[in-house]
């Protein structure tokens, strides 16, 4: 909670009122600049969906000032949020002339104040994006499969898809911007499958021209060559980890069996077949150091399950 630097010293001017406005308008500005340089994030993902940067400009003000003045900051966000509406009417009338949805206006709106509550606490803003789902956005690209996924830090993502040439192209999130796009080569006959077990750790697969399983990976620093890992795949695969430098490869064998390569942290173990019946490529997941879940869908199109833990 803000706190005038001068309560306990009985200065005249004190409680003339034109000291006190200067003092509010001061903190008022503290609070907008350091809401400002804290969240060019936010601001950007305002303007990709529409909202203009001047319109959140134009209503910190009125935020910070109500805040300060009339809110209860151990009311949460979303009942400083209707309280604030109704006793600025005009609000809504302003933001209807922007054609924005009210649902992308609501969220960012909350997160706002969420923001501005934690700076006037002196708490450290939440990390992550606006509460709820943003728009849809066109990342560009042709793509010619599904894409893959993973992320080796915060606010950090890699995506891949196969594009026109048959080749793995790989586009980036750095907290920022997101990249242009990257060939990384590679013959593919399926959709990749990405994990990250570590930082700046990446690892991609895809099916190669002979059915085989192929495999790249990033280590911090540089893009390795393509391997082959052998076996012969009928569905694109799917990858986990349990623990740092440890890989479980899935995909549908030649019996529409489930099959499986593990790296071990020091060599890829042999192919190892687990069995089912399975009508699409898996899906895996871990959600622990000895825990792995894979799921299919069936030949009744059911979702079939497996796992293993110790």
């Amino acid at each position: 909670m803000y706190r005038n630097p001068y309560d306990g010293f009985n200065f005249p001017w004190y409680n003339d009122p034109c000291f006190i406005i200067a003092q509010q308008q001061r903190t008022t500005q503290d609070i907008i600049s350091r809401f400002r340089s804290e969240n060019a994030n936010l601001y950007r993902e305002l303007e990709q969906n529409g909202l203009n940067k001047n319109v959140a400009d134009y209503m910190l003000p009125f935020l910070v000032s109500y805040l300060i003045n009339q809110g209860k900051l151990s009311s949460s966000p979303a009942q400083i949020y209707s309280q604030f509406q109704s006793q600025y009417p005009w609000f809504n009338l302003m933001i209807r002339q922007f054609n924005i949805p009210k649902n992308m206006v609501d969220r960012y709106m909350l997160r706002i104040i969420e923001i501005l509550m934690n700076i006037i606490r002196g708490e450290q803003p939440s990390p992550g994006p606006a509460p709820g789902w943003s728009q849809w956005e066109d990342l560009g690209g042709v793509l010619t499969t599904a894409p893959a996924a993973a992320s080796w830090g915060q606010n950090r993502i890699d995506v891949f898809s196969g594009g026109t040439d048959n080749a793995m192209w790989h586009k980036w999130w750095d907290g920022s911007r997101w990249s242009d796009w990257e060939n990384l080569g590679g013959t593919l006959t399926s959709s990749p499958a990405a994990v990250s077990w570590g930082p700046n750790r990446i690892d991609v697969f895809a099916r190669g021209t002979n059915n085989d399983l192929i495999h790249k990976w990033w280590d911090g620093r540089t893009w390795s060559n393509w391997e082959s890992l052998g076996g012969t795949l009928t569905s694109g695969p799917t990858v986990s980890s349990r623990q740092p430098n440890q890989l479980e490869v899935f995909a549908r064998g030649q019996n529409n069996n489930l099959i499986k390569r593990t790296w071990n942290g020091s060599r890829w173990e042999d192919w190892q077949t687990i069995g089912g019946n399975l009508n699409s490529e898996p899906a895996a997941v871990s959600w622990g150091p000895e825990r792995t879940d894979v799921f299919a869908r069936g030949q009744n199109r059911n979702l079939m399950h497996i796992w293993q833990g110790q």
